[in-house]
């Protein structure tokens, strides 16, 4: 049972860092399309088990989305 719980942390983490990585390229190149793969990353990564650093990985999906649209109007 040890493996099971050991490969859904690794999961988890795996979904929550992945979901940083979209939220820096939804900042830099498309912020709809990395910032909901993002944002549905970093809650998958909170529902397996990776609690606080999911939910920061869904919260800078939206703040990227929010600024880099701001940005992209300003121009």
């Amino acid at each position: 049972m040890a493996t099971s719980t050991a490969r859904s942390t690794s999961a988890a983490r795996i979904c929550t860092i992945v979901g940083f990585v979209c939220a820096v390229l939804a900042l830099l190149l498309n912020p709809i399309l990395f910032g909901v793969i993002g944002l549905v990353l970093g809650v998958v990564g909170a529902v397996l088990g990776d609690k606080p650093l999911g939910w920061y990985a869904a919260g800078a999906n939206v703040v990227a989305m929010l600024l880099s649209m701001l940005i992209l109007s300003a121009l």
